[in-house]
């Protein structure tokens, strides 16, 4: 299992590469702006010594030697002091006299240089030029001055622009520490209330006064509900069990110290109903566990998965084929009616028990040689299903009331635990159904209608 990352660090490592990124931006556009700066620069000094060039040389101008030693002398000037300022251009001074070279600085660098924006520029350092002329004596000063614009990245050009950055860094970083530092606080503070809970205390955190933990606060309160939820129903699962198994055990166990009593042993009848007694006792209780577990998993929260897409006809039928064998027994005619097929996305398994709850109800109060009517239809929502049977019905003040766990109306002969109408509705509600019950003639009329059930035309 890997370990868990820091936030505090991954704030840190945040604040630093926003920084940096920043840093860099600043530094690029200081970059561009400097090298338009500096050819700029260059062209306005290059100008400014050409014509003081030409004013050194226009009162010698009758010698060419002295123009070429005053040249020489003022170029060598310009050298040492660019070399103390690690100024590495070049410069090329070329002098003419009624026409005629006197003086080449660089002579072996072409006569075309390549100026700024030119196609050659990219290629190589661009140079700007100028020009000064003197009518009296015949003077022509051309001076062409590379503009040293790689300087930036140099050693010295890159250490001067990030500098700044670099020391301010840990300025910068030591605020942020504190920053996040306290404002991760009331993130700690929840944790220390969880932790501080013992595992029975499901209530709920209080709000938190800061918006962006309000989310997190909200989710967790909504986790302990639910599971206080599930909780609550589990304890009442257990007490249920252990209040409704009580009497069929109890019946298990006097039925089975009778057989085993020397009276009872002797005795072929009394034998046999003892027998009879302890086998109706495990078949009570072994249905009341079936009832009980169908209950709790009819009632469970969904999962996240999606449901399958199941065609509510099809499945209808094949309940009713599972329970068909029960039907012939008492000699009841099932009748199924369909409209139309019903796909939906439903949950197979709590659907089954929606489906033979009823089925099973209808059949087991029902008279004999009775008849089952069962009816699927498009409603005004979508699918609906009836079961109608011809058994006593529920009187209108108790329809209600048999949906209450283990409720049985009073006077009933069939026996049951109670808790068939309470899987159904339950199994209803996860299928995005409602059941109503109904007793306008003789016999109960069961209606579910599926509100998210798409009805299609049978073939």
């Amino acid at each position: 299992m890997s370990k868990p990352s820091s936030l505090f660090r991954r704030l840190m490592l945040g604040f630093g590469g926003v920084i940096v990124l920043v840093a860099l931006a600043g530094f690029t556009y200081v970059a561009f702006e400097a090298k338009a700066t500096q050819r700029n620069r260059t062209a306005s000094e290059n100008a400014a010594h050409t014509r003081e060039v030409l004013l050194h040389l226009a009162d010698i101008a009758d010698s060419p030697e002295r123009m070429r030693q005053a040249a020489a002398e003022l170029e060598l000037v310009r050298k040492e002091m660019f070399r103390e300022l690690d100024y590495h251009s070049r410069v090329r001074l070329r002098v003419w006299r009624a026409g005629a070279l006197v003086f080449n600085s660089l002579p072996d660098l072409p006569d075309d240089l390549p100026a700024p924006g030119s196609a050659a520029a990219h290629r190589a350092n661009a140079w700007v030029k100028a020009v000064e002329r003197d009518a009296a004596s015949g003077l022509v000063v051309e001076r062409s001055h590379e503009v040293d614009d790689e300087w930036m990245l140099s050693f010295s050009g890159v250490s001067f622009l990030l500098s700044s950055t670099v020391f301010s860094l840990p300025l910068l970083l030591l605020p942020a520490w504190l920053i996040v530092g306290i404002g991760l606080r009331p993130l700690r503070s929840i944790a220390e209330q969880i932790e501080a809970r013992s595992v029975f205390d499901l209530t709920a955190l209080p709000e938190s006064q800061y918006r962006e933990l309000s989310p997190l606060v909200t989710a967790i309160n909504r986790l302990m509900t639910r599971l206080s939820q599930r909780i609550e129903r589990e304890h009442e699962f257990l007490t249920d069990a252990a209040h409704e198994l009580k009497t069929p055990l109890a019946a298990i166990q006097i039925n089975a110290h009778l057989l085993l009593s020397r009276n009872v042993a002797e005795s072929v009848e009394r034998s046999a109903e003892a027998g009879q007694g302890l086998r109706d006792g495990v078949a009570r209780a072994t249905h009341m566990v079936h009832q009980l577990l169908a209950f709790e998993r009819a009632r469970a929260e969904p999962g996240a998965e999606p449901l399958p897409v199941t065609d509510l006809s099809g499945f209808v039928r094949g309940r009713l084929a599972s329970a068909a064998p029960l039907a012939l027994q008492r000699g009841i005619d099932i009748e199924f009616q369909a409209e139309a097929s019903c796909a939906m996305a439903m949950h197979v398994e709590s659907m089954a028990a929606l489906l033979d709850n009823l089925i099973s109800n209808a059949i087991k109060y029902s008279p004999e040689c009775g008849k089952i009517t069962v009816r699927l239809a498009a409603g005004e929502r979508g699918c609906r299903l009836t079961i109608a049977d011809q058994g006593p019905g529920i009187a209108p003040g108790l329809q209600q009331k048999v949906f209450e766990r283990f409720y049985r109306v009073p006077g009933q002969e069939q026996s049951g635990s109670g808790l068939g109408l309470a899987i159904a509705e339950r199994a209803a509600e996860r299928n995005g159904g409602t059941i109503t019950l109904s007793s306008d003639g003789p016999g109960l009329t069961v209606t579910v209608d599926f509100g998210g059930a798409t009805p299609h035309a049978l073939a």
